[in-house]
C-alpha cells in the first residue's frame, strides 16, 4: 500500500491545478451510469418475479447503496446489503433468486471487459502482474492463503452447484432470476440497451476524470483506464481495487502525463468517486428507511382505524 499512500500525498500537492468543471462532469458521467444500471437491474428483476409490482424506486434506492457500501468495504459486501434491501422490499421475494439476477446482470459486463482486455493484450499494453498492485502482490505473496481460498471457493461453487442439481425448489429459485436470459429479444431491449448506454457514461465520464487532473484526454487513454478498473476489481480484497487501480494506473498510462499527475489522476478519481458514492448510497439508504417507517406509521393508523370502528 506505499504506492497508494504515496499517490494521496501528490493527489493533495496537486489538488490546485483540478479542473473542477471537468470533475464535476465526470461526475454527472458517473451518476448517470449508475442509474441507467439500476433501470437494466429492475427490468432483470421485474422478469424473474412478473406478478409482483417491482417498482424501480426501491430497486434504484438498494443499488445505489450497494454501491456506496463496496466502494468501502471488500469482498463485494455491497452486493449482500442491496439483496437484503431488496428482500424487504419484493412480498415473497427469495434470496436465491435475487442471487441469481446478479449472475443475468453481469453477463454484458463480462463480454465487454473481457473484449476490452483483449484488446488491451492485443496493442500490448497490459502491465505486468507483478507490476506495483495490492491485490496481486498480496495473490503472490501469501501463495498458501491464497491456494486455500481457491480450494474453498472451489468446493463452494461444487456444493452449490450439487443443490441445484439435486434441490427442485432451489432450481426453480435459482432460475427464476435469469428468466431474462430466456428472452433474448426482451433482453436485449430491457437490458442490453440501457447497460450499454450505462458503459458509454463510464468512459465518458473517464474521459473527462483525465481532463481534469490534465492527463492526455483521449478516447484510447479512457478505455486503458477502463481496463485497469476492471483488473483492479477483479480480485476484490480492497475496497474499489485501491492500491491496485494506482500501481496499474500509472505503468499503463506511462508516458501520457507526469508521473506526479498520473498518481494525482488515479488517486484522485477514487477519492472523489469513492465519497460520492458514500454519499448517495447514504441518502438512498435513509430515503428507503424513511419511506419504510411511513409505511409502518400508515399501516398502524389503519389497524387503529379498523378496531376502532
Amino acid at each position: 500500500m506505499h504506492e497508494f499512500f504515496h499517490a494521496v500525498s501528490v493527489f493533495f500537492s496537486e489538488l490546485t491545478s483540478v479542473a473542477w468543471g471537468a470533475l464535476a462532469l465526470g461526475l454527472g458521467l458517473h451518476l448517470a451510469r449508475i442509474l441507467l444500471r439500476t433501470l437494466a437491474y429492475r427490468n432483470i428483476v421485474r422478469a424473474a418475479y412478473p406478478k409482483e409490482d417491482v417498482r424501480w424506486a426501491p430497486v434504484a434506492g438498494a443499488y445505489v447503496v450497494g454501491v456506496g457500501v463496496n466502494s468501502i468495504v471488500p469482498g463485494r459486501a455491497g452486493d449482500l446489503v442491496k439483496l437484503y434491501l431488496l428482500k424487504h422490499r419484493i412480498p415473497h421475494a427469495a434470496y436465491s433468486t435475487l442471487a441469481s439476477t446478479l449472475v443475468a446482470e453481469t453477463v454484458l459486463d463480462f463480454v465487454i471487459a473481457t473484449a476490452f482486455f483483449l484488446w488491451a493484450l492485443a496493442i500490448g499494453v497490459l502491465p505486468s502482474i507483478h507490476a506495483p498492485a495490492f491485490d496481486w502482490g498480496w495473490v503472490f505473496s501469501h501463495s498458501k492463503a491464497t491456494a486455500t481460498i481457491v480450494a474453498l471457493l472451489t468446493v463452494l461453487v461444487i456444493w452449490l452447484v450439487w443443490r441445484i442439481q439435486h434441490d427442485e425448489g432451489l432450481r426453480k429459485r435459482f432460475g427464476r432470476g435469469l428468466a431474462i436470459l430466456r428472452d433474448p429479444r426482451r433482453y436485449a431491449r430491457e437490458v442490453v440497451s440501457w447497460q450499454f448506454a450505462s458503459w458509454v457514461c463510464r468512459i465518458a465520464s473517464l474521459y473527462w476524470f483525465l481532463r481534469a487532473f490534465h492527463v492526455n484526454a483521449t478516447i484510447h487513454n479512457a478505455l486503458l483506464a477502463q481496463v485497469v478498473d476492471s483488473l483492479s476489481t477483479l480480485l476484490p480484497i480492497s475496497p474499489g481495487g485501491a492500491g491496485t487501480k494506482q500501481g496499474f494506473l500509472v505503468v499503463i498510462l506511462h508516458g501520457q502525463a507526469p508521473s506526479s499527475r498520473l498518481l494525482a489522476f488515479s488517486v484522485g478519481t477514487y477519492v472523489v468517486v469513492t465519497l460520492f458514492n458514500v454519499v448517495v448510497g447514504a441518502i438512498a439508504l435513509f430515503a428507503m428507511l424513511r419511506t419504510l417507517r411511513l409505511r409502518e406509521v400508515l399501516s398502524r393508523a389503519k389497524a387503529a382505524e379498523s378496531k376502532g370502528s
